[in-house]
């Protein structure tokens, strides 16, 4: 998407802002391996599982926090397919007239090349609808979308996506860099 060129400066600066964000984080993912990617560093975190039938599936969705308990940990894997599936993949399905059919968003990949690799392409999926908006279409209302987001504009939608990338990205290069000193 680095070398799209768009017309739009508001687009244009957008779609920059998540360059940079996308550029540090797959450089954060690279050469993740399967046991990072599902190293658990307290014992009740919340990742991604096998079910019964093989199938790798997150439990669960939204980690609650309470007074009485520290908030819970999650792995690199549950954290990839919140920002692949739950976030960019989720906001296409929901914001975008022209979704294409995801299967299960539950189910998210065993692997760490392949859990990076669906990243990469909900990343895609997301950042491609973005840059066809344009400046007029990414400042007007969305008009559809679920929890009062129909009223909001697209760029807001872009920016709290970016929240969340660079929130749980940093949260994976934190785990990464826990996870290569546990054994230091």
């Amino acid at each position: 998407m680095a070398d799209v060129i768009v017309p739009d400066p508001v687009t244009r600066d957008v779609l920059a802002i998540f360059e940079r964000a996308r550029s540090r984080l797959f450089e954060r993912l690279e050469d993740l391996t399967d046991a990072e990617y599902h190293w658990e560093p307290v014992s009740d975190c919340i990742s991604i599982r096998p079910g019964d039938d093989g199938v790798f599936r997150v439990a669960t969705l939204f980690p609650e926090s309470s007074p009485e308990a520290p908030d819970p940990i999650t792995t690199i894997a549950w954290r990839i397919w919140h920002i692949g599936s739950l976030c960019l993949r989720g906001y296409v399905i929901h914001f975008f007239e022209d979704a294409p059919g995801f299967g299960d968003r539950h189910e998210w990949p065993g692997t760490a090349e392949e859990g990076v690799q669906a990243l990469a392409e909900d990343w895609e999926h997301f950042i491609s609808r973005i840059a066809a908006l344009g400046d007029k279409r990414l400042l007007a209302p969305i008009g559809l979308g679920p929890g009062g987001w129909a009223d909001e504009t697209y760029l807001k939608l872009a920016l709290h996506a970016l929240v969340e990338v660079t929130h749980h990205g940093g949260e994976i290069g934190l785990l990464r860099d826990l996870y290569l000193r546990e054994h230091v």
